[in-house]
Order: structure tokens, then C-alpha cells, then sequence
């Protein structure tokens, strides 16, 4: 369960999020996250969050979004809000990390989400691109379809997509949640 004050890393796409308000604390109205992006660091895929807002507010370093296909760079100090339904992404284009503070409303499953996506790219078990294999994603995709989706095919083909593939993944043995335990950390925990 995550927690205020929790920090998460994706090495593959050079995002880190500490999480300064949970969905636990809000009572599901908002997840408000401080996110860090490496340079050339980048979301792992433009989607879409068909009921949830999102408020971005840069802090440090040079962030492009891209709404619905069109580029808009931004700066410290520089606000993008993101309705619901509109197709986003970002990514780091300065030579610095990038930081901004980003509020989810509401919160729904967007904690165990980002959780999945991010230990899974720990395990190595994404492509360069932050994505899971396409059986693993159709399970993590179904069950996250309230929370995100992709811009593009129509949400009904996704749906009938995912209601062949997660299936499959499933019996394969994939699962909508991943939670990585990096057993270096637990050996160096225990005394020798």
C-alpha cells in the first residue's frame, strides 16, 4: 500500500515519484504526486485517464506535453491541465531533471497502477520503451480500464481486445498487479 512520503523509480523511463498525498488520505478525491524525470526521461506511453483530471505544475527543468497531438513546452512556473478523456504524454527536453508536482482527481486505482508499471520496469520485464509484453499488458490493461487507456484504437476495439487477451494472459499467469521486491536490498538488510 503506498504511502505519503513514498518514493517509486522507473528505470526505463527515468521517472521518479514521490508521493505527497494518497488516495487513503483523500478519501479517493486525489493522489498528489512531486515527480523527477531524468533528461531524456519520458511517460511510457501517451493515454488517456477517461474520468480522471490531472494538473501538472512545473517546478524545475523543461517538460514538452503533448495534448492531443499537439506540443506544448513548458518551465518553471507553467500549469497544464488535462481534462478527462484527452490523450497525454511528457517528456524531459532540457539537459537537467525536470521536476513538477502533479494532482490526480479523482484518485481511483491510479496508485496501483503506476506501482505495477514501475516495479515491473525494476524487474526488467518491460520493453525500452516502459511496456510490458502484450499478454501481461492486456491483464494490467483490463483491469485499469476505468483508470487509463490508450488514445487510440476507440475504446470499444480496446475493450474487445482486452476481453480476448487478458484471458490468455492470465492463464499464462499474469497477473493486473506486480509488486517488485529487489532481493539484493533484503540480503544486505540481514546480518551476516
Amino acid at each position: 500500500m503506498i504511502r505519503a512520503g513514498d518514493t517509486i523509480e522507473n528505470p526505463v523511463t527515468g521517472e521518479r515519484i514521490v508521493f505527497r498525498q494518497t488516495s487513503a488520505e483523500t478519501n479517493g478525491e486525489a493522489v498528489v504526486i512531486e515527480c523527477f524525470v531524468k533528461p531524456s526521461g519520458f511517460v511510457a506511453a501517451a493515454h488517456v485517464h477517461p474520468f480522471q483530471s490531472e494538473r501538472f505544475e512545473v517546478l524545475a527543468g523543461s517538460v514538452t506535453f503533448r495534448l492531443d497531438g499537439q506540443e506544448l513546452p513548458t518551465g518553471p512556473g507553467d500549469i497544464v491541465l488535462v481534462p478527462p478523456g484527452k490523450s497525454h504524454q511528457f517528456w524531459n527536453t532540457g539537459h537537467e531533471e525536470a521536476r513538477f508536482r502533479c494532482e490526480i482527481r479523482p484518485a481511483l486505482a491510479f496508485e496501483q497502477l503506476i506501482e505495477t508499471m514501475f516495479s515491473l520496469a525494476q524487474a526488467g520485464k518491460t520493453n525500452g520503451k516502459g511496456m510490458p509484453n502484450p499478454l501481461r499488458l492486456a491483464v494490467i490493461a483490463h483491469a485499469y480500464f476505468d483508470t487509463v487507456r490508450l488514445p487510440f484504437p476507440p475504446a470499444w476495439m480496446q475493450r474487445v481486445g482486452l476481453v480476448l487477451g487478458a484471458p490468455l494472459g492470465r492463464l499464462v499467469g499474469y497477473r493486473p498487479t506486480y509488486e517488485f521486491v529487489d532481493q539484493r536490498l533484503d540480503r544486505e538488510a540481514v546480518p551476516a
